[in-house]
C-alpha cells in the first residue's frame, strides 16, 4: 500500500505545471527559493538587488509534495541557493535530501515577518562567498 501511494502521489507530477523563475537571470549566480507567506519580502529584496546590477534569481514554489517535474534541473543550475523559511527550515531539509544540493537556509522564527532589510543582507553576505 506504502508503494501504491507514493505512485499516486508521483503521478500528480504530471498535473503540476513546471517552475519558472518569477523575476532575475535564469542564469544567475545566487537562486532565492521561497514558498508560502516569504513571497512579498523575497520579491522585493530581489528587485532591489536586481536594480544594483546583482545576479540574483527568485523562484517562488507553489506546490510541494510533489515539487514540480523541472525543479531539480533548475536549482542544479545555480551555484548558490538561499531559502529563507518562516519556521526551523523544514523546505530546506526537504530539497537537500531529495536534490542533493548545498542549499543555505535563512530561518526565522520570531513571530514577525522578514523584511526587506534582511533579506537583502542576508543575500549579500553570500555574493561575496
Amino acid at each position: 500500500m506504502i508503494g501504491l501511494r507514493a505512485a499516486k502521489v508521483k503521478k500528480i507530477e504530471d498535473c503540476i505545471p513546471l517552475t519558472t523563475v518569477d523575476s532575475g537571470n535564469e542564469n544567475a549566480k545566487v537562486l532565492i527559493l521561497g514558498w508560502g507567506s516569504t513571497y512579498g519580502s523575497i520579491k522585493s529584496a530581489v528587485t532591489e538587488l536586481l536594480m544594483e546590477g546583482h545576479d540574483v534569481a527568485h523562484v517562488h514554489l507553489k506546490y510541494i509534495n510533489p515539487f514540480p517535474k523541472n525543479l531539480g534541473e533548475l536549482l542544479h543550475s545555480y551555484e548558490q541557493i538561499i531559502i529563507p523559511e518562516m519556521n526551523c527550515g523544514q523546505l530546506l531539509q526537504l530539497i537537500r535530501a531529495k536534490y542533493l544540493v548545498p542549499a543555505t537556509g535563512y530561518s526565522k522564527v520570531q513571530g514577525m515577518p522578514f523584511t526587506t532589510a534582511e533579506l537583502k543582507n542576508k543575500i549579500l553576505e553570500l555574493l561575496k562567498t
